[in-house]
């Protein structure tokens, strides 16, 4: 699979509007309906729709950028993952982006029949130590589901619907045009029916025709491992009822993991800071430092200085929807007390005197390593 950057053109620091101009002058080049069937330029139309629609999303961008496909799995992908766009889905995003269904004449019929509920979005909090090993939760929400007294038809009981005298019951009308391209039918819901094919005489009462009812319901829902704020799982089907037998809408969970204060997180990586004594660092010793799941022990050797920073392997959190951990990196810094009795002053004043002094200067090339180290 070519690099989505390279599909499209544009430099890794591209803009949005970069990304988007870029798009739509190389889709309107290969589109399947001006290169006459072409599978070539329909592979490349496909390749293209496909970088755009992740290069144009924040969060799915993040984690292309890091890791590549693999990244994507976990990048709000849902339950089936990442997956290459096919044909259909290619023109969907060329027509909700820049409108162009007429102009081709490539759009995929409007759904006949009810339309599908509201989808619903759900914030859920989470801890890091929820994150750390994943979690089963149960959510309670309020959802719109058919009536039961008209079962989700809308209308009253010992009646039908009847067929829309408008659109015959297709639920569409079509409309000839024109354009640079040549003559276009376009296809458009039936303004009469709302594209049901349908029409309702005498509504039910209680639900005075929309076919459905508000219910409480409990979700249960399985958080894997791994995840971070902002990612989010996609619950198809299980939604808001449609209206008069339409089929349910999506649950959205957004997921927002809390702060955890002794952690700074990037990615399946943490971050932590302990502080010890003098005596430890100059002699060594087992200190205890924080870890997810409970305390953890570390080994500062004799002789570490103040700042080192110690690697745990796998200590960190698991990757989503991937196998490995993340590392736990463990930043040790000496500790001056802000006051000391007698007894301390006068060992620290005999320490003083036979203590060696340390070296004036750091090694040639320190302050260079220290951004290296840094990342800066």
């Amino acid at each position: 699979m070519a690099d989505f950057y390279q599909a499209l053109g544009v430099e890794r620091t591209a803009s949005d509007d970069d990304i988007k101009q870029a798009y739509r002058k190389l889709a309107m080049k290969y589109h399947p309906d001006r290169n006459g069937g072409s599978k070539e330029a329909e592979e490349q139309f496909k390749v293209l729709s496909e970088a755009y629609d992740v290069l144009k999303d924040p969060q799915k961008r993040a984690a292309y950028d890091r890791y590549g496909e693999a990244g994507l799995r976990g990048a709000g992908g849902g339950a089936g993952g990442f997956h290459h766009v096919d044909l259909s889905e290619a023109l969907n995003i060329f027509m909700r982006d820049f409108g162009f269904g007429d102009l081709f004449g490539g759009a995929q019929r409007p759904q006949t029949g009810p339309s599908a509920g509201a989808d619903v979005k759900i914030d859920l909090k989470l801890t890091l130590a929820e994150v750390a090993t994943g979690v089963d939760k149960v959510v309670k929400l309020k959802l719109l589901d058919p009536c039961e007294k008209c079962g989700g038809a809308g209308a009253e009981s010992g009646t039908r619907p009847t067929r829309c005298v408008t659109c015959g019951g297709q639920g569409e009308v079509r409309r000839a045009q024109r354009s640079f391209f040549g003559n276009f039918v376009s296809v458009a819901p039936c303004p009469t029916c709302g594209g049901e094919g349908t029409m309702i005489e005498r509504p039910c009462k209680s639900c005075r025709g929309e076919g459905r009812q508000r219910g409480e319901h409990e979700l249960p829902l399985k958080i894997p491992p791994g995840v971070s704020s902002g990612q989010y799982m996609h619950l198809r089907g299980v939604g808001n009822s449609g209206v008069r037998g339409g089929p349910r809408g999506d649950v959205i969970v957004l997921f927002e993991v809390e702060d955890d204060e002794r952690f700074e997180r990037d990615g399946e990586d943490l971050f932590t800071e302990v502080l010890v004594t003098y005596s430890q660092l100059v002699l060594g010793a087992d200190i205890e430092i924080p870890g997810v799941l409970g305390p953890l022990s570390l080994r500062v050797p004799p002789g570490t200085q103040s700042g080192q920073v110690f690697q745990l392997r796998g200590r960190g959190l698991p990757r989503v929807n991937a196998s490995g951990t993340g590392d736990l990196q463990v930043k040790v810094q000496a500790w001056t007390p802000k006051s000391i009795g007698p007894e301390e002053e006068k060992l620290l004043l005999r320490l003083q005197e036979v203590q060696e002094q340390p070296p004036r200067g750091r090694e040639k090339g320190f302050w260079a390593k220290m951004r290296e180290v840094l990342g800066a």
